[in-house]
């Protein structure tokens, strides 16, 4: 996640420092990407404890899906807004009271008394790490000369990658030792010493540094956007349990009102000061709009699965925490060796193909999976699922991985920061939606109390469901890559020759296909554009 405005020291704060010898900044980058880290693991650590949390709070269905959702929904509203406050006020002053606001807020889940403390405290724990997240790469901007930074970068995709192994198996450990009778409550209190050696170890190591012209903030596009998302959220989440009501539907229509009064907003915020919340002028650029779409569907298709996941798992299939999670690790490894070949090998030479590639796999898996849970029914094991997780696995390392760069690539240097801010607050809110709809497409076709003997079947046949419905989504997602560029701009193909078309660079990084017709559509490009 990046800032929302340039990312650049000022004489507030020191330069950044090109001498080998400053050790320094490596402990700065080793504070700062542990916390990036912990907000990873702390995302997918919760929902291989659910089953344990509701058995011991005896929280409802709505109070575990806003266990999740609290913590997207409040992520995504104060992504932008904690970006752009650390370039205002300093993102080292802003990293660390994200990170003592993530500390306290994990303490207070760890200790919840009841759901509704919990969903309280989460909902806290995600806006301090819409604070805490923003600045990491911004300190990494800051502190490291350009020539460093692809290193510095290769090692935060190994951390993202560590992340969405470890988060899942590390929350069935914790949950299945049961520490001092604790239960669930170590996958919160676990932060608590990561976070307070953060917050000792960056206010020494960690420079301070602001951007020279940070934009005002725009807390009147915050709270419209918070408050279209929980009139949209929280009808779904609830509007099962409580029958639908009429104020429900009400509300959701309302939030459309709602968001269309923050386009008309930020139209005449971008005309008066030149600093709104979302910089709607992006959304002329063909492929970042097709890519907004698709990281909202996404976020979508994502947000129902896993929860819905682990549902199937432990509520339906009576598996332990611990079964649970190392099921999944055959997922995160496709993830983390598809991610990891999708950006330096395949996208250069296929472009967006390889996105549509992943949405294709995806979409087998998610096939594969409901044949096979229909077919081996309850008597279903880890090793029978090992096949739809890795091809799912597979196909998501090759959308997560490029997706951000592709739907940047034509995207104006000037806006780059507001583009990606926007996109993963996108992603954020598609996640919090997600999380939403599971009332609809999961809890929606199980009877409300089923006996005890039918409530497994009732689970496999709603996780069956909901496949379906992120099979669709997925579907959309594959269509909808067809307006994005066919490769990401100064990404070529392997092949060198012709460097040049009439005396002149043939493709941006000046290594283009071969052939003639090639030079043609080249000279054809530049007549239509000059």
């Amino acid at each position: 996640m990046t800032s929302s405005a340039p990312l650049s020291s000022t004489a507030s704060g020191p330069t950044v420092s090109s001498d080998p010898s400053d050790r320094r900044r490596w402990f700065a980058l080793a504070i700062v990407m542990t916390a990036a880290f912990m907000d990873l693991v702390d995302v997918t650590i919760v929902n291989i404890a659910i089953p344990s949390i509701q058995e011991d709070t005896g929280a409802s269905f709505s109070s575990i899906q806003w266990i999740t959702a609290g913590y997207a929904l409040a992520f995504a509203a104060g992504l932008i807004t904690g970006g752009r406050l650390g370039d205002i006020y300093g993102r080292k002053r802003l990293f660390l009271i994200g990170i003592g606001g993530f500390t306290l807020a994990s303490a207070l889940c760890g200790f919840a008394v009841n759901p509704e403390m919990l969903v309280a405290s989460r909902i806290l724990q995600g806006g301090t790490a819409a604070l805490m997240v923003p600045q990491v790469l911004s300190i990494v901007h800051a502190t490291f000369p350009a020539h460093e930074r692809g290193k510095v970068f290769g090692l935060f995709g190994a951390i993202v990658g560590l992340g969405a192994v470890s988060g899942p198996l590390l929350g069935a450990l914790l949950t299945e030792w049961n520490i001092a009778g604790l239960e669930w409550r170590p996958i919160f209190l676990i932060n608590l010493p990561v976070g307070i050696a953060g917050l000792l170890l960056g206010r020494k190591f960690i420079t301070e540094s602001k951007a020279p012209k940070a934009l005002r903030l725009d807390l009147i596009g915050v709270v419209l956007v918070t408050l279209g998302m929980l009139m949209l959220i929280y009808p779904l989440t609830r509007g099962r349990e409580l029958g639908w009501p009429v104020w429900g539907h009400v509300s959701m229509g309302g939030s459309l009102l709602v968001f269309l009064a923050l386009v008309v907003f930020e139209q005449s915020k971008a005309r008066k000061d030149g600093s709104p919340l979302v910089e709607l002028s992006l959304f002329r650029v063909k492929s970042f709009a097709a890519g907004i779409a698709v990281q909202l569907t996404f976020g979508i298709g994502l947000g129902i699965f896993f929860l819905v996941w682990t549902l199937y798992m432990q509520m339906g299939l009576g598996w332990s925490a611990l079964r649970a999670g190392t099921t999944g690790v055959p997922f995160s490894i496709a993830v983390s060796f598809a991610a990891g070949i999708s950006v330096q090998k395949l996208v250069p030479r296929f472009g967006r193909k390889v996105l549509q590639a992943g949405a294709a796999l995806m979409v087998a898996g998610l096939l594969i999976y409901i044949w096979e849970s229909d077919r081996y029914g309850m008597g279903i094991t880890s090793w029978q699922m090992i096949l739809p997780l890795v091809v799912m696995g597979v196909g998501m390392g090759l959308i997560v991985a490029p997706l951000t760069d592709m739907v940047l690539s034509e995207v104006p240097k000037e806006h780059s920061g507001s583009a990606s801010g926007l996109i993963n607050t996108v992603q954020q809110m598609g996640n919090a939606l997600g999380l939403g709809l599971v009332a609809v497409v999961f809890f929606g076709s199980i009877d409300d109390r089923p006996a005890p003997p039918q409530v497994g079947p009732a689970f496999a046949e709603a996780f069956q469901h909901s496949l379906w419905w992120v099979a669709g989504v997925l579907a959309v997602i594959f269509l909808v890559m067809f307006a994005l560029p066919l490769r990401p701009r100064g990404r070529c193909p392997r092949r060198r020759r012709p460097r040049t078309c009439g005396g002149r660079p043939a493709w941006p990084c000046a290594r283009p296909p071969t052939g003639s017709s090639h030079c043609r559509r080249e000279a054809g490009r530049r007549a239509r554009t000059a």
